[in-house]
């Protein structure tokens, strides 16, 4: 991964097409993330604008999201001094990983006012600042920086602007052969500094070897070069024909060095790079950039635009990882829950295992019972033909010596039933535990593949089971006749196809919506999504695509030939008392698929 200046430079040349748009909507799905949507040379187009730690990024994306029912305070603000603005200009200073767009708008009295949002790409330090370019104030960020957090810069409402810690590097669309040699050879001088460097070119140089030897190459061009990340780095010294050693002396390393720079920064300058995603199958990691890594000897994937390498790059990266921050205290109480189940479970199997021995306990009271006249009170044990064993072998009866014959065999009948009554109850509890089981094991499922408008559904759902107590202090109200938003995707043929991704969503979809001559799938003995195809006429290639979804939202979606067993809605149904989302089936068929993720993400989705 290299969200570096160079692809900060590209993505702001791609991005000129959005300049003259002017901003319909202002949206903040999440605590980190804006979306912009606009209407520019004549189409719809959604911006991301991300301030994520973890992700941070800027693309234009297709990519659907679902806002929160209150927009946040920062949402408010932007849509306050951006909604209904065009977007004069968008500039990268430098190339840094910052971008600004200049917005003008009409204010509430007609007047021309002038705003930029500017986006600071910088790992967790990543920030969306509104600012008054006409007094240089911070009117907000999406995330502030107090005095207490840094002295240097302060993002706060009212505040002065003060741009990133300067790098100190040069510009290397600004270098020649002469300098590019000159800057790699020589210890490392800020632009404020170059003069003097220049002048000293006239004069005997006698760089100390010591120095030139303590950085290897690709720390000299990060170093000196704005914009270039230790990948596009090691890249180019890849590139060179000839190892880079200290055989050689720095001046000719350098010109070696020279070719795939000047190659690079001409390519950069005529039609903005090569975008595309390097995929490495033995360590499983992906790296993007807009310059071919032929370093990486992975499987290359081209993309048209940097928008569209960026958003399949981070794809739901970013939402998976604010997901599994929300839903840690569910994943953790959930395998708690199972964990408990898994041992009674075991404790159940043990006490069943005893149980079988009741039939023991009958035959040794009536073996007694027939012998009653051989024993005497005191007797500790006697010994007995056994009329159940075939042989007819003598067996031994343990006697308690203080209890009459009577009693004795007595006390062997009320073992029997004891144990016979134990074995219902404990077949009883080995359901209800087994049940319990798959229940948890379905949520888990649901929260692995849940984006955050899935999350709480499944906590209101946990809630009303009463498996944890409501903490917010907000009164939950449900509107009478909630619909759940569900996933529909679009097979080849046109037809919709519904998936439920929680037990909310499932009950609604299958039995609800789902109408009796519609088709069910979901997989087989495994849990996962129930699936639905809104049509009564469709072909093979639709089954497929149907059974690929059942397959990918299911617990086994990294898996291969997945069985996945379909029938029409009217012969699936919900057992009385059964928990939320499970249904019984029949008349059903089984097919054998295997989740292909890129073919699934390439289906057309709306949430509906």
């Amino acid at each position: 991964m290299s969200f570096d200046g160079l692809v900060v430079h590209s993505l702001v040349q791609e991005l000129q097409a959005c300049v003259g748009g002017r901003i319909n909507k202002v949206h903040m799905p999440s605590g980190n993330d804006i979306v912009l949507q606009l209407r520019a040379q004549g189409s719809n187009v959604k911006l991301l604008l991300s301030a994520n730690p973890t992700y941070p990024r800027v693309h234009v994306t297709e990519q659907t999201f679902t806002n929160p029912m209150e927009a946040p305070m920062f949402c408010m603000l932007l849509r306050k001094h951006c909604d209904g603005g065009v977007i004069e200009s968008i500039t990268q200073p430098g190339l840094e990983r910052v971008i600004r767009l200049q917005i003008r708008q009409r204010d509430e009295i007609g007047d021309v006012s002038s705003k930029v949002i500017i986006i600071e790409i910088m790992g967790r330090h990543s920030n969306i600042i509104l600012l008054d370019p006409a007094t240089d104030t911070v009117i907000d960020g999406i995330h502030h920086v107090t005095p207490a957090i840094s002295s240097y810069r302060i993002v706060m409402p009212g505040s002065r602007y003060t741009t990133p810690p300067e790098q100190h590097k040069h510009h290397p669309f600004h270098v020649d052969k002469e300098r590019f040699i000159t800057l790699l050879t020589q210890p490392h001088t800020t632009p404020a500094q170059e003069a003097d460097v220049l002048k000293s070119l006239n004069e005997p140089v006698h760089p100390d070897p010591q120095a030139i030897n303590e950085e290897t190459w690709e720390q000299r061009l990060v170093t000196r070069f704005s914009g270039f990340s230790p990948l596009v780095a090691k890249e180019l010294v890849y590139r060179t024909q000839y190892p880079l050693t200290v055989a050689n002396t720095p001046e000719a390393n350098a010109a070696l060095l020279w070719e795939p720079f000047h190659v690079l920064i001409e390519n950069l300058k005529l039609n903005g790079g090569d975008p595309h995603i390097c995929e490495q199958p033995e360590t499983s990691k992906q790296a993007f950039s807009i310059i071919e890594l032929t370093h990486l000897h992975g499987e290359i994937k081209r993309y048209s635009s940097v928008s569209e390498c960026l958003e399949a790059f981070y794809g739901d990266k970013a939402e998976r990882d604010t997901v599994k921050q929300r839903v840690s205290d569910l994943l953790r109480f959930l395998q708690n829950e199972r964990n408990k189940n898994a041992k009674k479970m075991e404790k159940l199997q043990e006490t069943l295992e005893e149980g079988q021995e009741a039939d023991k306990f009958r035959i040794l009271g009536e073996l007694l019972t027939s012998s009653m006249h051989l024993v005497q009170k005191g007797d500790k044990q006697i010994e007995v033909i056994n009329y159940y064993d075939e042989e007819q072998r003598p067996i031994f009866i343990t006697l308690d010596p203080l209890l009459t014959p009577s009693d004795n065999a007595q006390r062997y009948f009320k073992k029997y039933t004891k144990s016979k009554n134990s074995l219902i109850a404990v077949k009883e509890q080995l359901l209800q535990t087994q049940t319990e089981i798959h229940y948890l094991d379905s949520l888990l499922q649901q929260l692995g593949t849940a984006s955050l408008s899935d999350i709480e559904e499944i906590r209101e759902e946990l809630i009303e089971q009463g498996y944890i107590r409501d903490r917010s202090k907000k009164t939950r109200k449900k509107k009478a006749n909630q619909k759940p938003l569900l996933s529909c995707f679009t097979s080849s043929e046109g037809i919709p196809i519904y998936v439920g991704k929680n037990n909310t969503q499932n009950e609604y979809l299958t039995n609800r919506l789902a109408q009796s001559a519609d088709t069910w799938l979901h997989t087989k003995d495994i849990p996962g999504s129930h699936v639905v195809i809104r049509s009564v006429q469709f072909g093979d290639a639709t089954l497929h695509e149907a059974a690929q979804l059942a397959a990918y939202f299911s617990q086994a979606k990294s898996s291969s030939l997945v069985p996945v067993d379909f029938t029409m809605i009217k012969h699936v149904r919900k057992p009385s008392g059964a928990k939320p989302g499970f249904v019984i089936y029949d008349h059903q068929k089984t097919l054998f698929v295997t989740p292909n993720t890129d073919e699934i993400k390439q289906m057309p989705v709306s949430i509906k």
